[in-house]
């Protein structure tokens, strides 16, 4: 046992040895909590720090996990980026912090990496909103439609594509295939669809799905956020439903909205997408205000994860993501296909 961990051990020992009656005080028992709670945290992090070196692992982080997560993580990002630069590294286990999609992406692009996900039941409502058997039934019946598929979904879906897409290059994509001349279906997520529809003046089909969190926050939260900071620029991802994204100064992904208040001279932000961005945000810009544009803006999957979680499924190499190989070589096919068009 680490000589820290033998201190905090001693330490809470101690208290309890000589202050029993203090814990029926409220006020000083929530003090006793917040130091034992700060205490564990710490060794947490310092365990993990230690096993990623004596593993030989890297901790991956989305945008929209808590803060602490994020603080942890040795690469912070979009889902899809932080799949790509895991296989860059040289890490024979990828820790992934986010949802069940991601980290199965992760494994479809490092076949011969073992990937775990600290929470196996994180997952993402997006995805659920299409299986491999509605894909398959549309498929017999269009078969002569091109499938493009958003990031968020699962490995199977993926796998029954024709392109994948982020919402960086989806609009990209999509016209790509439009001035082919194909009929395509966008899927799964209906506002980033009808969003492109209304940047590229054309219609083609989309699949009814959402990410719940976007699809049903409210223009008029937005709104009363613009009453109470009238300078603030309003930045949205295009998940969100067109009424906010009508409302907003600057559309793009997580990403590019991280980089787009770095860049602006406006120093006041409604941000009106999931509030873990609010996190680097802050960081990166601690002289800038930012406003989160809904209160409903908070994704309960990607929050399930904690420091301990993360440490126990390094520390015991458990919940493992397996793909399946036709599924993967199939996934990569459609990965493969969104890399040549977007060099286009």
């Amino acid at each position: 046992m680490h000589n820290d961990v033998i201190q905090n051990i001693l330490v809470a020992n101690t208290i309890t040895q000589y202050f029993p009656i203090s814990f029926h005080n409220k006020r000083k028992k929530r003090y006793f909590a917040k130091t034992f709670n700060s205490m564990a945290e710490m060794d947490y992090k310092a365990e993990i720090a230690r096993l990623k070196q004596e593993k030989h692992a890297v901790v991956l982080a989305h945008y929209y996990q808590n803060d602490d997560i994020q603080d942890i993580a040795d690469y912070l990002g979009d889902s899809l980026k932080l799949s790509q630069t895991a296989l860059q590294t040289d890490a024979e286990i990828i820790v992934f912090c986010g949802v069940h999609f991601m980290a199965e992406t992760a494994k479809i692009l490092s076949p011969h990496k073992k990937v775990l996900l600290p929470v196996m039941n994180a997952g993402c409502r997006m995805a659920d909103t299409i299986t491999k058997a509605d894909l398959q039934a549309y498929k017999a019946e269009h078969p002569d439609t091109k499938i493009i598929t958003y990031v968020n979904t699962t490995a199977e879906i993926k796998a029954l594509s024709d392109c994948i897409c982020t919402s960086t290059n989806g609009l990209k994509i999509i016209n790509y295939y439009l001035e082919q001349g194909e009929k395509i279906l966008y899927t799964p997520d209906q506002n980033l669809g009808k969003y492109a529809m209304r940047l590229l003046g054309k219609e083609f089909e989309v699949w009814n799905g959402c990410c719940p969190i976007h699809h049903f926050a409210q223009a008029s939260k937005v709104l009363k956020q613009k009453e109470l900071h009238p300078n603030a620029l309003v930045i949205s991802h295009p998940e969100c439903q067109l009424d906010i994204l009508e409302l907003s100064d600057f559309v793009g992904s997580t990403a590019e909205l991280l980089s787009f208040v770095g860049k602006s001279d406006a120093t006041e932000f409604i941000v009106c997408t999931e509030k873990g961005v609010l996190h680097p945000m802050k960081k990166q810009n601690p002289d800038k205000q930012f406003y989160l544009g809904c209160p409903s803006f908070v994704c309960h999957d990607m929050k399930l994860t904690s420091l301990e979680d993360v440490y126990n499924c390094l520390s015991n190499e458990t919940n493992e993501i397996f793909v399946d190989e036709s599924v993967r070589k199939n996934a990569v096919k459609a990965l493969d296909k969104m890399l040549e068009i977007t060099k286009l």
